[in-house]
């Protein structure tokens, strides 16, 4: 199927799913960090539960304990309180009913001799349902994605870049897709008393307690097209298979415990990679202010690269998030350290990631991701295979300097369309240069599509 002709067909589910959602939808009152005014009268069942305050009460999370109930990102995985999350929601009887995603169809240019051009897309789409269930909430939550189909030959370049595999050899200089489902999962959240949430998270393909938000899903990073460089030494798990997790939260702090299968997914992106629960994680989460998260995580990965079996690898990551509403928009920006420990040969891999995106009179958005993560030797075999008995080892620390500028057109309700570009300069050691030039840079030029606000209705 043609790139362009999927690209389309994505841009049109999106523009479907907010004529459905957004018929009888109303305005949000909160968006961007605004006072709360009133706020839609419950029905019958809730009133008969003064304890349990459902999330679609607030449109915007008050407390911590309100941010975790709204469940609008991957995972279990938390933003700052304030964070206002673009999506369409609707009540019908008990149930809540959400609808949130973004889709980009780019245009990519690189410079240097391992430079590449493409037209892909990068896209994701989530669906989800809540309703109260005696003292407790259930959430149905779906994500999915149509990057099978729209990134053709299983990676779009990316300088730098690597991790996983494309046709049986390494992908070095590129990204692979998203599975077609990222995510489908059942969530239960119990509050023992009024400052306390017992949680419950289990997935066929979900996100364990691991790292901060998956770059797709981070406000700081909701701009940028593409993944980081440091994707795999930070938030890979996003995807993992056969998740359970449990968790308690007591006022502005949580802890949480995951089981799943730790092999990443192979390169077959539609279908569901199960395992036995071999891998587990844990994640410390504190909300210290309404504009403030931070997290730390540590896991043991039992065998996650397909290339290398017997390797087995424990990874921790920090990361402090701010979100700060603004009259006319946001700012937000993100911190994050990851590192991996391959624990059969002792080699060691570090990434750093500071990225910022500031929304400012309504419809424009500028933003930078800086970055620096460590390269192993399999970068040099470029698109060769592994030669037998291959020893990975580290190679170099790879610097990247994004910064990108894009402007919403209001042209259908309930939809952010948006044209944009962003450039990324690099930095290396010299040993490099003959392989990708002396200043190797990336170009995207890019059409993004969302929908836009809290369109809320009853």
């Amino acid at each position: 199927m043609k790139r362009w002709f999927v690209s389309f067909l994505i841009i049109l589910f999106l523009v479907f799913s907010a004529m459905v959602f957004g018929q009888s939808a109303q305005p949000s009152q909160h968006q961007h960090g605004a006072s709360p005014t009133a706020t839609p009268k419950p029905d019958d069942s809730m009133q008969d539960m003064p304890d349990m305050q459902h999330a679609s009460e607030h449109e915007q999370p008050v407390t911590f304990i309100d941010e975790i109930l709204h469940h609008a990102t991957a995972g279990t995985s938390a933003q700052p309180n304030s964070t206002n999350e673009p999506m369409i929601m609707r009540m019908r009887g008990k149930w809540m009913f959400m609808f949130h995603g973004t889709a980009f169809l780019n245009a990519l240019q690189q410079s240097g001799p391992r430079g590449y051009d493409k037209v892909f897309s990068t896209n994701w789409f989530m669906p989800m349902a809540q309703r109260q269930i005696g003292r407790g909430e259930l959430t149905f939550r779906t994500m999915l994605s149509l990057e099978p189909a729209t990134v053709t030959q299983r990676f779009y370049p990316l300088l730098f870049q690597q991790g996983e595999t494309a046709f049986g050899k390494p992908i070095n200089d590129g990204q692979h897709p998203h599975d077609f489902i990222m995510e489908l999962a059942a969530l239960y959240d119990l509050r023992l008393g009024e400052n306390a949430l017992l949680s419950f998270y289990a997935a066929p393909v979900g996100d364990p307690a691991m790292g901060p938000s998956a770059y797709a899903h981070r406000a700081s990073a909701s701009e940028d097209p593409v993944a980081s460089l440091g994707h795999h030494l930070q938030d890979s798990t996003h995807i993992a298979n056969d998740v359970v997790t449990g968790g308690i939260a007591f006022k502005i702090a949580r802890i949480e415990f995951s089981g799943f299968h730790g092999r990443e997914p192979d390169e077959f992106r539609w279908d569901i990679d199960s395992g036995a629960i071999d891998s587990w994680s844990s994640r410390l989460t504190v909300q210290p202010g309404q504009n403030w998260s931070a997290q730390y995580s540590f896991a043991h990965l039992s065998s996650p690269e397909q290339l290398h079996p017997a390797d087995d690898v424990q990874r921790m990551t920090a990361s402090v998030s701010y979100n700060r509403p603004l009259s006319k928009g946001r700012w937000t920006s993100t911190l994050l350290w990851g590192r991996n420990r391959v624990l059969q040969g002792g080699q060691i891999a570090n990434s750093y990631l500071a990225e910022s995106t500031l929304q400012f009179a309504e419809h424009n958005h500028v933003w930078t991701r800086i970055e620096s993560a460590d390269r192993s030797s399999e970068l040099l075999l470029g698109k060769q295979a592994e030669p037998p008995g291959f020893d990975e080892q580290f190679l170099a620390r790879i610097q990247a300097y994004t910064a990108g500028y894009d402007h919403d057109f209001p042209v259908i309700p309930g939809l952010s369309t948006a044209l944009g570009a962003q450039v990324t300069f690099y930095g290396k050691p010299d040993f490099l240069t003959p392989i990708y030039s002396q200043h190797p840079v990336g170009v995207i030029l890019f059409l993004r599509v969302r929908p836009t606000g809290n369109a809320h209705s009853h």
